[in-house]
């Protein structure tokens, strides 16, 4: 047991490495506070760009820095790995696990920024044959399943089997899935052409499902036409008013407007039609007595507050406030926000004189194909190559560290204007690693807990 210990100052625990936690805990560099970051990964994600990790355009270090090295610079700042099993508001602690090592961290402030994973809605089952989009893990899963359905393919003689092992489906025709769909369709058009002797990769075949009436459903008119227009150009089948009943190995089963429902035959299925909020909210309003929304989202006060605790913040996907969307931006500024109101709080400003948060809309965009993508800033709307420069330049802004928009500038360079990509290998346990963890967790969440050790400071 290590116990640290020392004259403090206040205390402020930021939960989560996302966009909302790492912008707070910098926006607090200079404050007269000490901060402790707890994250359940070593690294921050650019989730915006995991699917061009999952398509093999990006490395993971380019858009996952190490959190550690990201803060080692901010002096009043430290992190801590563990996954946050409690919130206790009333003794101001944060309990969380690292292995068997679990850890009481006490606060005086708290910023909730622990984000949001995949949603099957109520079919959790669905998770071990179709992979979210999420997570590191998750992209390399994904990968290894893509160029893996190629590989085996290239090794059968069966008809049959060669066009489910060549059809991928994607399920969810928001930003993630037509931008997933779109990679997957140049990747075997573009990078995969005449590299196998068996088959023809740009026979593959990619569906893009979901249930709403058009992709890209939250941008509507010109740009979900555009949206659709360019990825029937790149071959990719766009199916709508459909929803996934079941999913296994070998398949999955949709079900039409009218009732009637069909089999799609694909090994290689990815899911991108749900999330939803961190399991903390639930015991965020359970303790405060704020609501949630269905997908699990606290109800905050206008200064991102829970009610009765003007020192616990909830940002990011985890909050619900005048219909937010789930962006990068509403974490980033939710956290520069939070910090703000905490640095006010401890130079003496009463909470109730907060001024009410205020998201402002930088816009949306998303890439469709190699120089194509549609932005949405306010009532202008942008498509085509215009769009895609865009699209580049705001986020390679966004990206953390000098070296990684570097390398991620050259990556895109290749992968833009030639065929190759760098990132192409793949291997077996990437694919069932995840399954296998869930298993071993599953085993370890029967066995008894240890007792909590608790940090002092």
């Amino acid at each position: 047991m290590s116990v640290q210990s020392g004259e403090s100052r206040h205390r402020v625990v930021v939960i989560g490495s996302g966009f909302g936690g790492l912008f707070s805990t910098q926006a607090l560099k200079n404050a007269d506070v000490d901060v402790t970051l707890i994250g359940r990964t070593t690294h921050h994600l650019f989730q915006p760009l995991l699917y061009q990790v999952a398509t093999g355009i990006l490395s993971v270090g380019d858009i996952a820095p190490a959190t550690r090295m990201v803060l080692r610079k901010q002096k009043n700042a430290r992190v801590l790995l563990g996954e946050v099993e409690t919130i206790d508001l009333e003794n101001k602690t944060v309990t969380s696990n690292l292995l068997e090592r679990r850890t009481v961290t006490p606060f005086d402030s708290l910023i909730v920024a622990a984000g949001a994973g995949q949603s099957y809605f109520g079919n959790d089952h669905f998770a071990e044959f179709a992979p979210g989009m999420k997570t590191i893990d998750d992209a390399l899963e994904l990968r290894g399943r893509i160029l893996g359905a190629f590989e085996q393919a290239e090794l059968s003689d069966d008809p049959d089997e060669r066009t489910r092992l060549l059809t991928f489906v994607v399920v969810g025709a928001g930003p993630t899935g037509v931008e997933l769909a779109g990679q997957i369709a140049e990747l075997s058009r573009r990078t995969l052409r005449d590299a196998f002797r068996h088959i023809d990769s740009t026979e593959a075949r990619v569906v893009l499902l979901d249930g709403a009436p058009d992709v890209l459903p939250v941008y509507g008119g010109k740009l979900s036409r555009k949206t659709r227009q360019t990825l029937e150009r790149l071959g990719v089948q766009i199916q709508l008013n459909a929803m996934v009943t079941d999913v296994d190995a070998d398949g999955l089963t949709v079900k039409e407007k009218d009732g009637t429902e069909r089999r799609i035959e694909s090994q290689c299925k990815v899911w991108s039609a749900g999330v939803a909020a961190s399991p903390l909210g639930k015991q965020l309003a359970e303790q405060s007595g704020a609501e949630i929304d269905r997908a699990g989202r606290v109800e905050v006060l206008p200064d991102l507050t829970l009610p009765g605790y003007p020192n616990v913040f909830v940002i990011g996907d985890m909050m619900s406030l005048d219909k937010l969307p789930g962006l990068a931006q509403v974490a980033m500024q939710g956290g520069k926000y939070a910090a703000k109101q905490v640095i006010a709080s401890v130079e003496g400003q009463d909470p109730a004189q907060r001024p009410p948060f205020r998201y402002f809309d930088k816009g949306s965009m998303a890439t469709i194909s190699r120089f194509s993508a549609v932005a949405k800033v306010g009532k202008l709307e942008i498509t085509g190559f215009l769009g895609w420069i865009a699209w580049l330049f705001v986020h390679l802004l966004y990206l953390v560290g000098f070296s990684s928009k570097v390398s991620t500038l050259l990556s895109w360079a290749q992968a833009f204007f030639s065929t190759g990509r760098n990132q192409m290998a793949a291997t077996e346990q990437q694919v069932f690693a995840r399954i296998a963890l869930e298993r071993v967790r599953a085993a370890e969440a029967e066995q008894p807990q240890p007792q909590p050790q608790r940090e002092v400071g």
